[in-house]
């Protein structure tokens, strides 16, 4: 595939007002395919004034209503649109999105058509945004309810699933009738940039999709921003911390999907055979750059033998190697920067007892790649089990009994997500109620679907993607009290 491969334009300019900009002198950043290691474009540093020209603009699209005044039927047409155009044009996203971020070609395929039913979900929801009528007295007033789009929301994205993240936020937002400023990650900007493109074909009216390229300059100048009412933003822990501050000065409304420790929990009497092809996937999709990567997977003592034998034979089969290629499993990480970082941590975790059973190497050949790698004779007090290694790496915890699972699962800062491994049903319902977690998924992991709300607790962030908690996260309601 990679030899058809048509060029991309020297620089992908982004969008202020219905215009795509390059500034005349602006800073360039490189867009780096992480597979060859190559360049593939350049895109450009938003600067103050184009921040400030991206906000105004919006401010005035919510104010002249040109978007939310819009009858619900025609906002529902537009976004249908939006999903039928992502669909018609699914293969040359999907290749996009693999150059630019290095995912598997099958992977891409399945996070744009998944991006092509969130907007299809939301399409539905202009018509069904409605109030109540309150009944405060005995008929002297009549009251009711009525949920209004909260304003101007910048939403800034992660680098790990560009597009899919991109309409987890952006559909909810125009569904409730938000104006837009987009910022994707400087490594990750160019599907963003083509959902844009496909908005303006669609119909969203010029203003209310913005797009803003740069680094982290730019999120930091949408944060601090008086004339943003909310902002929506997936990524690290640190940088969500800085976000929520930023946002406090003016009380935004936020929304946060920050990182992830997540337990993948297998007992006794789990299906093997399922639990450990499951756990490659958990551990190893992306290259492990999930918040949700099971990458502590938690192993009932009396089975730690087998099992561990199990992991070690199927991460030896796990594919490596580039997206394009098709059949991989674990392709190049994102940048040079974030090898070196999970190469970090396989050193921590060696320094600190754990033992590397397969893998924790560089291959010999091109591209950001580390193999990936389990460890064993993990404890929960570990670096490695700690924090969030964004990687293909995984660690083996032992446990003996439920309570013992549990234990070890909670004791995290971050609760975004857990997998349960048992065919023991009442256990499923009691592990569910006891984990920490914003999701549990039992003999699964990683299932998503527009309507089922996403997100976590603790330093995993607040507030929801997807669902209709999504949606009312970007409405205020609003009571109408009138006296009869």
């Amino acid at each position: 595939m990679r030899d058809q491969l048509a060029p991309l334009a020297p620089i992908e300019p982004y969008l202020v007002d219905g215009v795509w900009i390059t500034p005349e002198g602006a800073e360039l950043i490189d867009i780096i395919d992480p597979a060859t290691e190559e360049l593939l474009t350049r895109v450009p540093q938003a600067d103050e004034a184009h921040v400030e020209e991206a906000v105004a603009t919006a401010r005035r699209a919510h104010e002249d209503r040109r978007w939310s005044g819009m009858s619900p039927h025609d906002r529902s047409r537009i976004l249908g649109k939006v999903a039928d155009l992502i669909e018609e044009r699914l293969e040359e996203l999907a290749v996009l999105e693999t150059r630019d971020n290095g995912k598997p070609i099958e992977r891409s395929r399945a996070d744009t058509a998944t991006a092509a039913r969130v907007f299809r979900y939301y399409a539905g929801a202009p018509s069904r945004l409605t109030g109540t009528v309150v009944p405060i007295d005995g008929g002297q007033h009549h009251v009711y309810t009525t949920p209004e789009p909260v304003g101007v929301a910048a939403l800034i994205l992660p680098w790990n699933f560009p597009i899919m993240t991109a309409s987890f936020k952006l559909a909810p937002a125009l569904a409730a009738g938000c104006t837009v400023i987009v910022k994707p990650a400087e490594q990750t900007p160019i599907t963003m940039l083509r959902l844009a493109a496909i908005c303006e074909e669609a119909g969203v009216p010029a203003g209310v999709v913005q797009v803003l390229t740069g680094d982290g300059r730019v999120g930091a100048a949408l944060t601090a921003h008086r004339g943003v009412d909310k902002i929506s933003f997936t990524g690290s822990t640190e940088i969500g911390r800085k976000v929520m501050t930023a946002a406090a000065g003016d009380f935004k409304r936020l929304t946060l999907e920050l990182g992830g420790k997540s337990a993948n929990i297998i007992f006794e009497d789990a299906d093997l055979d399922a639990a450990v092809l499951t756990a490659m996937r958990a551990s190893f999709g992306h290259s492990g750059q999930m918040c949700t990567a099971g990458s502590r997977l938690l192993v009932q003592r009396s089975i730690l033998a087998e099992t561990t034998e199990r992991l070690a034979a199927a991460v030896r089969r796990v594919s490596l190697g580039d997206g394009l290629a098709g059949g991989v499993t674990v392709g190049p990480l994102v940048s040079e920067e974030q090898r070196q970082q999970v190469l970090g941590y396989i050193a921590t975790g060696q320094a600190e007892g754990a033992t590397v059973v397969v893998g924790g190497n560089v291959p010999d050949r091109a591209g950001y790649y580390v193999e990936p790698t389990l460890f064993s004779g993990v404890t929960n007090e570990m670096t490695i089990a700690r924090e969030e290694i964004f990687g293909p790496v995984v660690g083996i915890i032992p446990f003996d009994d439920e309570d013992d699972a549990v234990a070890i699962a909670n004791d995290q800062s971050y609760g975004l997500a857990a997998g349960v491994w048992t065919n023991d049903l009442a256990r499923a319902h009691r592990m569910g109620q006891r984990l920490r977690a914003g999701t549990v998924w039992v003999n699964t992991y990683n299932v998503f679907d527009p309507a089922l709300s996403f997100g976590g607790v603790g330093e995993s962030g607040l507030g929801r993607d997807l669902g209709e908690e999504a949606l009312r996260s970007y409405t205020e309601m609003k009571s109408v009290v009138i006296a009869l």
